[in-house]
């Protein structure tokens, strides 16, 4: 019988922040998507989540104070990135043509992604619409499959962080 630990839990954090972060490189080049602001910053927060939750599960053993940094920053990356998909998935149940995330003045975020665009523009540039979901799969969009997964990372990593080992 296999016993699910902290360490492993954190493992699959990062597998599974690190498949996101793959798989959407791959639909947008697969699928010719337009991603957007908001779809590149998720894209940028699963990538950091990947590193930070391979941290945890490296450092618990010989660092009890780095790994509980690293599984703060990674809480605090995962329920930020829950209210940016929240925000798109709210964006795109909107009726078309009511709402847009194209404001007359960029904010924190279109400005990182726009800095990260022209340093690396085939990871991070940005060219589509957040309230266009674009692709469409069992009834949700990329924003709200990216909800699901940030919430459900968050719930994994509070488990992780709470559970101690029977030793």
């Amino acid at each position: 019988m296999m016993v699910i630990t902290p360490r492993l839990a954190w493992v699959f954090l990062s597998v599974l922040s690190a498949a996101v972060s793959v798989s959407s490189l791959l639909l947008t080049a697969w699928l010719n998507l337009e991603p957007c602001h908001l779809c590149i910053f998720q894209r940028l927060l699963f990538m950091l989540m990947s590193l930070v939750a391979l941290t945890v599960a490296l450092t618990q053993e010989w660092s009890r104070l780095v790994a509980r940094l690293s599984s703060l920053i990674f809480l605090i990356l995962a329920g930020f990135g829950a209210g940016v998909a929240g925000y798109q998935s709210w964006l795109q149940f909107q009726p078309i043509n009511t709402v847009s995330c194209v404001a007359g003045k960029m904010g924190l975020i279109e400005h990182w992604v726009e800095w990260l665009g022209q340093q690396m523009p085939s990871l991070f540039l940005a060219s589509g619409f957040c309230e266009d979901p674009q692709l469409v799969i069992l009834g949700l969009s990329l924003a709200n499959a990216a909800l699901f997964i940030f919430v459900l990372s968050l719930a994994v990593a509070i488990w992780a962080l709470w559970f101690r080992d029977p030793a």
